[in-house]
């Protein structure tokens, strides 16, 4: 019989009861507590889930619960830091959810904490296992489409007052960036399918003039051109104040092939006249119901059987960030920013 990890959740909004009910899909994980500021009641999960849980209001004493075998943070942004750190001197596994901080310097703090504890992580950055991302993946593995060279990835998702986490959102101090509130999705993307080393980025920015969006103090929607360090070159787009349905694009152009969201095309398969459709579920939504929890959730657990990491761990996401704090620092300066600056 396989295991099942008892998980404390801390904070339950919009992502912690996605992360709630995925855990239970999952089937190995146990949601056994609850961390919030609010008033929870037990029966509310005992009822709509059939899930006995406690529920806390002091982290401290959350941490300091045997029983809470992985603690999976789900609060406003700029608490995950000293949340991941604390939960990782508490020998706790840790899932986060992006992004891990709000600056270079804590993003660091986390890091070398979970270094030096052997924390076994799992970051949220789960458009690497929506099907059309794991189909690139194989695409680019089985040399299909030779060299990439260049590539696009670009998210546009509206989020403005009708989210409710809009309210601790509005300030820098809070939301950070366009990229570290959601874009962040789009720049990994790139990073993790084509495995670049970049060297340089530079980011151009503004805001929807809409009045909705008056009360944020930060630029809402802005573009990335990387460079890498052999001459690859590369374009993230976040886009998170558009009024559009929403839309992740990911297109791939190497020196046989490419690829074009649910399309491909490759030199190397004999026959092929145009853009093959693949029969993939793409990445179509930015509702947090949608997101392929479940599967992160249970390739996590089969990695800590196996006691390793899995390939989204704080490790990889925090060579994401470094590149992405590099091109907030690009928007804030208006000059290109070598990531060499951040070491």
């Amino acid at each position: 019989m396989q295991k099942k990890y008892k998980t404390g959740i801390v904070g339950f909004g919009w992502a912690g009861e996605a992360h709630f009910t995925s855990f239970i899909k999952s089937g190995r994980f146990q949601p056994f507590a609850v961390m919030s500021t609010r008033n929870l009641d037990p029966a509310y999960f005992q009822e709509k889930y059939g899930v006995a849980v406690k529920i806390y209001h002091d982290y401290d004493a959350f941490l300091e619960d045997p029983d809470v075998e992985v603690v999976d943070i789900c609060t406003p942004h700029f608490l995950h830091a000293e949340q991941a750190v604390l939960a990782s001197e508490a020998g706790k596994t840790i899932i986060i959810e992006k992004p891990l901080a709000l600056n270079y310097e804590e993003t660091k703090r986390v890091l070398h904490t979970v270094r030096k504890n052997g924390t076994k992580t799992s970051v949220c950055f789960e458009v690497r296992f929506v099907p059309s991302v794991a189909a690139m993946k194989s695409f680019i593995e089985l040399d299909l489409l030779g060299e990439p060279y260049y590539m696009e990835a670009d998210y546009y998702h509206g989020i403005g007052p009708w989210y409710a986490n809009q309210r601790w959102e509005v300030k820098k101090e809070q939301g950070g960036s366009s990229l570290l509130r959601a874009g962040c999705h789009a720049l990994d993307i790139l990073l993790w399918l084509t495995g670049w080393d970049i060297e340089e980025v530079f980011t151009y920015g503004n805001t929807n003039p809409h009045e909705i969006f008056t009360p944020y103090d930060y630029d809402l929607n802005t573009v990335t051109l990387l460079k890498s360090v052999d001459g690859k070159v590369g374009k993230v787009s976040s886009c998170t104040d558009c009024m559009q349905p929403y839309v992740f694009n990911v297109n791939i152009v190497g020196s046989h092939g490419s690829i074009k969201n649910d399309q491909f095309y490759s030199k190397k398969i004999e026959g092929l006249r145009g853009w093959s459709k693949q029969d993939v579920v793409h990445i179509d939504s930015g509702e947090v119901s949608h997101h392929p929890y479940a599967e992160q959730f249970t390739f996590f657990a089969e990695c800590l059987d196996q006691g390793k990491d899995p390939h989204n761990n704080l490790e990889s996401a925090f060579y994401t960030h470094k590149v992405l704090f590099a091109a907030d620092r690009s928007a804030d300066e208006g000059r290109p920013v070598k990531i060499r600056e951040f070491e």
